[in-house]
């Protein structure tokens, strides 16, 4: 057995775990900001754990993405795809809370941007393997 199956299973295993703990507590500050806070021993601030709760769950798919994709462009436009538009989501639903009514907009449009972007960088990697260094 090679030094590198050891290695590579190491840091799967690792970015699996990380991605894990990062998509858990994400999901908690997004779905139950309260709670969170509470088990922190942090003032509640909805808002706030909201954003908080979409930017870890962005790591967290961008450590997934980065196990399937070792294209980097395409790994973090991924993450800045999902994070940008739940922070997006975010601003909408939060906009009692305070803000300006034209954030949800701005963000959605650099979302759709963004996601662009992913579209034509999977495009021009089409037929050639994610994997390689091929499609930069």
């Amino acid at each position: 057995m090679s030094d590198r199956v050891p290695v590579g299973r190491l840091v799967a295993v690792a970015t699996v775990v990380g991605a894990g703990m990062m998509l858990l507590f994400g999901a908690w500050m997004r779905v139950d900001p309260d709670g969170f806070a509470r088990w922190a021993n942090w003032p509640s601030h909805v808002h706030f754990l909201h954003d908080a709760g979409v930017f870890q769950l962005a790591i967290g798919v961008m450590m997934l993405c980065a196990l399937w994709w070792r294209d980097a462009p395409a790994v973090v436009l991924a993450g800045f795809v999902f994070g940008n538009t739940f922070h997006a989501i975010n601003h909408a639903q939060d906009a009692h809370l305070g803000g300006s009514p034209s954030d949800p907009w701005a963000l959605g449009v650099v979302s759709v941007l963004a996601a662009a972007g992913l579209y034509a960088r999977l495009r021009s990697l089409r037929g050639r393997k994610i994997g390689t260094e091929a499609g930069k």
